[in-house]
């Protein structure tokens, strides 16, 4: 007979929002042992599943802190007393209210008499194998029950397994992250119908490393609570904050590919996005293929529409460099160092506004956007070097073909001053750059070959140009004054410092305005990225572009 073996939770705090999906462990007749449903609908033997979930509400109140809602509160403010904002479903403002309501509001009474028992009232909230937490929930414990069912006189066969929940707690909301001006034009953007900031001509790129699951284990995150570092959780939070941003194009760093399939491309397609995606390739990883992250690049359908894509395999380029340069005897050295499985996504895409300068009249107007993650191994500078070498030599080619603004987003795991940050921002590498020096495989010799003709420039630098008011000086101070960069866009218990950018086309595109940086102090109450109020390590960046008229040739 069909039995269930095993009932756990990933974890046990429940939160407002994110769903909860026990793992239910059954063994079948012939003895295997496998964890698909067994519905109603498809019985295994004359048996099926039959799932519930309960509100336990207690006749103890019980509190729960504001800030740290995962705690449970010693004290009161009498202040908050007086105020006197009672919440229950109870209270009907008159009787014909409740005379109204009496259909809906009888079910509550018939579950509450069908599971009364020593001082608990158990509210049945749900029939099916998952459960997302309402805030109805918030303070009370959950009861998940599983049991065997005959298909034939519907009645449970055997033990029925129960998980009782922690309290569930309200989801942690950060206070929003303003979009500051740094334009000393006079045309402002305004919010439109939805909320998204807009003004003729501006678009806006989000750049994000959201943190793969794969990454995100309780050895390296000790400090972040288990709760807050679950997928579950992390992948709702994480979405709420992007669609938040209300960017028309967004580049996220370590999607995973199974997460990008089942979960940001969908969700985001309701929110209006096309998705395009590039896979890490698999030639040095040794987990399982799904795990396996990438770069996730989405657009607003509405704002742009796709016209091309290019891949860029590192590995690839490796090949090729050690073809065309390291001895015979030494390739499998040269590619043990070069082949890191590193990819960039490139994508063009045509806005569906316009500048409205009589200049651009019946012109396309192109836009290149590259989304990279460079590897992040602190040794391998020469490595590091190379990537953004040969993405910048790609971009200079799409740049020769086509009059187009560009756009290079990404984790580049290269602090402000190194060589990679050096290429990118000013075009060229000093050849006595300390970087140069760890070069065992001779690829960056010689030094005048580390170029570029492309005129980008940090966008975040902007705030060291803006001038003097109370809200800039706030952004000017986490802004380091000797690179013009952020003092941080990373912040473990370990490390903080800049690896995130968002680098334009100075010649084709003005910053109008950028996301508000993050202070450190505000983060630390939590020790540092990821916490229960940001799921990510790294912080997003955001900036809003405007298309520069084109001259004519």
């Amino acid at each position: 007979m069909l039995s269930v073996l095993r009932v756990h939770l990933p974890s046990d705090i429940p939160i407002v929002g994110c769903e909860l999906s026990p793992y239910v462990l059954l063994r079948r007749p012939d003895q295997s042992v496998f964890t698909d449903d067994v519905p109603e609908t498809s019985p295994i033997e004359g048996h099926f599943l039959r799932y519930k979930w309960y509100r336990i509400q207690s006749d103890k109140k019980v509190a729960i802190c504001s800030i740290h809602p995962s705690e449970q509160a010693t004290l009161q403010c009498l202040g908050c007393v007086k105020a006197k904002i009672p919440l229950a479903k109870s209270y009907h403002c008159s009787p014909k209210c409740f005379s109204d309501a009496w259909q809906h509001h009888r079910v509550l009474h018939e579950r509450a008499a069908s599971a009364r028992s020593g001082g608990e009232t158990w509210f049945e909230v749900g029939r099916s194998k998952t459960y997302t937490p309402t805030a109805d929930d918030i303070g009370h414990v959950l009861k998940f029950e599983c049991v065997v069912v005959d298909v034939e006189t519907k009645s449970p066969v055997g033990h029925t397994n129960t998980i009782l929940t922690s309290r569930v707690i309200p989801a942690p909301s950060p206070s929003p992250r303003k979009l500051i001006s740094v334009s000393n034009s006079d045309v402002m953007g305004h919010l439109d119908v939805d909320g998204r900031l807009s003004s003729n001509g501006t678009f806006t790129v989000l750049s994000y490393n959201i943190l793969a699951d794969t990454y995100a284990t309780s050895d390296l995150y000790g400090y972040c609570p288990s709760w807050a570092l679950s997928w579950p959780y992390r992948r709702q939070n994480l979405l709420r904050e992007i669609v938040g941003y209300r960017a028309d194009i967004v580049c996220l760093q370590e999607v995973q590919s199974d997460h990008f399939d089942e979960f940001f491309a969908p969700e985001l397609d309701k929110h209006g996005y096309q998705a395009l995606y590039k896979k890490k390739t698999a030639e040095v990883f040794n987990g399982s293929i799904m795990t396996i992250d990438g770069c996730a690049t989405f657009f607003r359908r509405d704002r742009f529409s796709h016209v091309k894509k290019y891949e860029v395999e590192f590995n690839k380029a490796a090949q090729s460099l050690t073809d065309a340069l390291v001895p015979s005897a030494q390739k499998k050295t040269a590619l043990n160092r070069l082949v890191k499985d590193n990819v960039a996504l490139i994508v063009v895409l045509e806005a569906k506004f316009s500048n409205h300068g009589v200049d651009n009249l019946g012109k396309r107007q192109l836009v290149c956007v590259a989304n990279t993650h460079v590897n992040v191994q602190q040794d391998l500078k020469d490595v590091k070097l190379w990537q953004v070498h040969t993405l910048l030599k790609g971009l200079e080619k799409i740049a020769a073909s086509a009059d187009i603004p560009m756009l290079v987003c990404g984790d580049f795991n290269s602090v402000p001053g190194s060589a990679p940050h050096a290429l990118l921002a000013i075009g060229k590498v000093d050849p006595m750059h300390p970087d140069l020096a760890v070069d065992p495989l001779g690829i960056l010799r010689p030094a005048t070959k580390l170029t570029h003709t492309l005129p980008l420039v940090s966008a975040y630098s902007s705030f060291a140009r803006i001038g003097a008011n109370l809200g800039y000086e706030q952004q000017k101070r986490r802004v380091d004054p000797a690179t013009n960069e952020p003092l941080f866009t990373n912040c473990t218990r370990d490390f903080i410092g800049t690896l995130d950018y968002i680098f334009y086309s100075a010649d084709t595109l003005t910053v109008e305005s950028l996301l508000e940086l993050l202070e450190e102090d505000s983060l630390r109450k939590d020790t540092a990225l990821p916490s229960p109020e940001w799921s990510s390590d790294h912080i997003a960046l955001l900036a809003e572009f405007r298309c520069k008229p084109r001259t004519r040739r």
